[in-house]
Protein backbone atom coordinates (compact mmCIF):
# COMPACT_ATOMS: atom_id res chain seq x y z
CA UNK A 1 0.00 0.00 0.00
CA UNK A 2 2.70 2.23 0.68
CA UNK A 3 3.60 2.20 -2.76
CA UNK A 4 0.13 2.70 -3.70
CA UNK A 5 0.14 6.17 -1.52
CA UNK A 6 3.46 6.77 -3.55
CA UNK A 7 2.11 6.52 -6.25
CA UNK A 8 -0.82 8.48 -5.80
CA UNK A 9 1.02 11.30 -3.84
CA UNK A 10 3.13 11.34 -6.71
CA UNK A 11 0.21 11.83 -9.40
CA UNK A 12 -1.68 14.20 -7.43
CA UNK A 13 1.96 16.61 -7.27
CA UNK A 14 2.38 15.77 -11.15
CA UNK A 15 -1.63 16.59 -11.34
CA UNK A 16 -0.99 19.91 -9.40
CA UNK A 17 1.53 20.60 -11.73
CA UNK A 18 -0.34 20.21 -14.68
CA UNK A 19 -2.92 22.23 -12.70
CA UNK A 20 -0.54 25.31 -12.28
CA UNK A 21 0.55 25.04 -15.95
CA UNK A 22 -2.99 24.96 -16.87
CA UNK A 23 -4.24 27.34 -14.52
CA UNK A 24 -0.83 29.93 -16.22
CA UNK A 25 -1.93 28.88 -20.29
CA UNK A 26 -5.71 29.29 -19.13
CA UNK A 27 -4.62 32.83 -18.13
CA UNK A 28 -2.57 33.23 -20.80
CA UNK A 29 -5.41 32.59 -23.10
CA UNK A 30 -8.08 35.13 -21.23
CA UNK A 31 -5.46 38.40 -21.02
CA UNK A 32 -4.92 37.31 -25.09
CA UNK A 33 -8.93 37.37 -25.49
CA UNK A 34 -9.27 40.70 -22.92
CA UNK A 35 -6.72 41.80 -25.51
CA UNK A 36 -8.19 40.86 -28.86
CA UNK A 37 -11.50 42.19 -27.57
CA UNK A 38 -10.13 45.48 -27.16
CA UNK A 39 -8.44 45.47 -30.25
CA UNK A 40 -11.84 44.26 -32.01
CA UNK A 41 -13.85 47.21 -30.49
CA UNK A 42 -11.00 49.56 -31.64
CA UNK A 43 -11.06 48.33 -35.12
CA UNK A 44 -15.23 48.92 -34.79
CA UNK A 45 -14.78 52.41 -33.74
CA UNK A 46 -12.33 52.51 -36.35
CA UNK A 47 -15.40 51.12 -38.86
CA UNK A 48 -17.48 53.75 -37.29
CA UNK A 49 -15.74 56.76 -37.85
CA UNK A 50 -14.74 55.71 -41.43
CA UNK A 51 -18.68 54.88 -42.19
CA UNK A 52 -18.85 58.51 -40.92
CA UNK A 53 -16.10 60.57 -42.46
CA UNK A 54 -15.77 58.58 -45.97
CA UNK A 55 -15.69 60.19 -49.06
CA UNK A 56 -19.19 60.83 -50.62
CA UNK A 57 -19.45 59.42 -54.40
CA UNK A 58 -20.53 62.56 -55.46
CA UNK A 59 -18.42 64.55 -53.51
CA UNK A 60 -15.32 62.41 -55.07
CA UNK A 61 -16.23 62.60 -58.64
CA UNK A 62 -16.18 66.98 -57.82
CA UNK A 63 -13.32 67.05 -57.07
CA UNK A 64 -11.92 64.96 -59.34
CA UNK A 65 -13.79 67.72 -61.76
CA UNK A 66 -11.95 70.10 -60.01
CA UNK A 67 -8.80 68.59 -60.03
CA UNK A 68 -6.69 70.55 -62.70
CA UNK A 69 -5.82 68.21 -66.27
CA UNK A 70 -2.90 67.69 -68.14
CA UNK A 71 -3.48 70.55 -70.63
CA UNK A 72 -4.19 73.35 -68.21
CA UNK A 73 -1.02 71.95 -66.35
CA UNK A 74 0.79 72.41 -69.82
CA UNK A 75 -0.30 76.07 -70.08
CA UNK A 76 1.24 76.72 -66.76
CA UNK A 77 4.47 78.11 -66.62
CA UNK A 78 7.18 76.42 -65.00
CA UNK A 79 8.83 77.93 -62.09
CA UNK A 80 12.54 77.54 -64.19
CA UNK A 81 10.52 79.82 -67.06
CA UNK A 82 9.27 82.24 -64.01
CA UNK A 83 12.26 82.45 -62.67
CA UNK A 84 14.55 83.16 -65.88
CA UNK A 85 11.80 85.83 -67.04
CA UNK A 86 12.30 87.80 -64.17
CA UNK A 87 15.95 88.00 -64.25
CA UNK A 88 15.90 88.74 -67.75
CA UNK A 89 13.02 91.61 -66.87
CA UNK A 90 15.01 92.57 -64.06
CA UNK A 91 18.17 93.13 -66.70
CA UNK A 92 15.80 94.90 -69.11
CA UNK A 93 14.98 97.50 -65.86
CA UNK A 94 18.22 97.72 -64.78
CA UNK A 95 19.53 98.64 -68.25
CA UNK A 96 16.54 101.20 -69.06
CA UNK A 97 17.65 103.10 -65.44
CA UNK A 98 21.47 103.59 -66.70
CA UNK A 99 20.64 104.85 -69.69
CA UNK A 100 18.04 107.01 -68.12
CA UNK A 101 20.81 107.90 -65.37
CA UNK A 102 23.10 108.79 -68.40
CA UNK A 103 20.41 110.91 -69.97
CA UNK A 104 20.04 112.87 -66.68
CA UNK A 105 23.71 112.91 -66.54
CA UNK A 106 23.66 114.68 -69.73
CA UNK A 107 20.86 116.98 -69.46
CA UNK A 108 22.67 118.09 -66.22
CA UNK A 109 25.90 118.72 -68.15
CA UNK A 110 23.22 120.80 -71.18
CA UNK A 111 21.87 122.41 -68.52
CA UNK A 112 25.47 123.35 -67.10
CA UNK A 113 26.62 124.83 -70.17
CA UNK A 114 23.26 126.67 -70.96
CA UNK A 115 23.19 128.87 -67.16
CA UNK A 116 27.31 129.39 -68.26
CA UNK A 117 26.40 131.10 -71.79
CA UNK A 118 23.28 132.81 -70.22
CA UNK A 119 25.13 134.07 -67.18
CA UNK A 120 27.67 135.81 -70.27
CA UNK A 121 24.74 136.98 -71.68
CA UNK A 122 23.19 140.63 -71.68
CA UNK A 123 20.72 140.94 -69.33
CA UNK A 124 17.61 143.83 -70.02
CA UNK A 125 19.33 145.79 -67.76
CA UNK A 126 22.39 146.24 -69.89
CA UNK A 127 20.57 145.79 -73.06
CA UNK A 128 19.16 149.48 -72.25
CA UNK A 129 21.96 151.23 -71.72
CA UNK A 130 23.69 149.63 -74.79
CA UNK A 131 20.55 150.69 -77.05
CA UNK A 132 21.38 154.17 -76.03
CA UNK A 133 24.47 153.63 -77.16
CA UNK A 134 24.17 152.58 -80.56
CA UNK A 135 21.05 154.97 -81.01
CA UNK A 136 23.78 157.88 -80.49
CA UNK A 137 26.67 156.37 -82.29
CA UNK A 138 23.84 156.10 -85.55
CA UNK A 139 23.17 159.94 -84.65
CA UNK A 140 26.52 161.04 -85.02
CA UNK A 141 27.42 159.26 -88.06
CA UNK A 142 24.10 160.50 -89.52
CA UNK A 143 25.29 164.22 -88.51
CA UNK A 144 28.81 163.42 -90.13
CA UNK A 145 26.88 162.59 -93.49
CA UNK A 146 25.09 165.74 -93.28
CA UNK A 147 28.13 168.00 -92.64
CA UNK A 148 30.00 166.20 -95.48
CA UNK A 149 26.95 166.70 -97.92
CA UNK A 150 26.03 163.34 -98.70
CA UNK A 151 22.93 163.43 -97.22
CA UNK A 152 21.48 166.37 -99.04
CA UNK A 153 19.52 165.65 -102.09
CA UNK A 154 21.21 165.65 -104.91
CA UNK A 155 19.67 165.24 -108.35
CA UNK A 156 22.40 162.62 -109.26
CA UNK A 157 19.70 159.47 -109.44
CA UNK A 158 20.66 155.96 -110.53
CA UNK A 159 17.77 155.90 -113.29
CA UNK A 160 14.35 158.11 -113.71
CA UNK A 161 11.13 157.13 -115.05
CA UNK A 162 9.17 159.61 -117.01
CA UNK A 163 5.65 159.98 -115.43
CA UNK A 164 5.34 163.84 -117.04
CA UNK A 165 7.67 165.95 -118.94
CA UNK A 166 8.94 167.94 -116.74
CA UNK A 167 8.56 165.88 -113.62
CA UNK A 168 11.34 162.59 -113.02
CA UNK A 169 11.33 159.93 -109.89
CA UNK A 170 14.14 158.12 -108.87
CA UNK A 171 13.62 154.61 -109.70
CA UNK A 172 15.13 152.96 -106.35
CA UNK A 173 12.97 155.50 -103.99
CA UNK A 174 10.47 157.17 -105.62
CA UNK A 175 11.91 160.94 -104.64
CA UNK A 176 11.14 163.57 -107.15
CA UNK A 177 13.86 165.20 -109.56
CA UNK A 178 14.15 167.81 -111.28
CA UNK A 179 16.27 167.14 -114.43
CA UNK A 180 16.08 167.74 -117.86
CA UNK A 181 15.35 165.27 -120.52
CA UNK A 182 18.67 164.24 -122.08
CA UNK A 183 18.47 164.41 -125.88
Amino acid sequence: DEELLKRIQATIVHLQGDYEKLSSVTGNLLDDHHQKQKDIEALFQSLERLEKDKADKEDLLLGIDVKADKTALASKVSCTQFDASMERLNEVIQEMLSRVTGQEQGWHRVQQQLSEEMSSKLDRLELGPFRQQLEEHWKSILEKLKENGLGTESDNAAGIKKQLLAHFHCMSCDRALNMLVPG
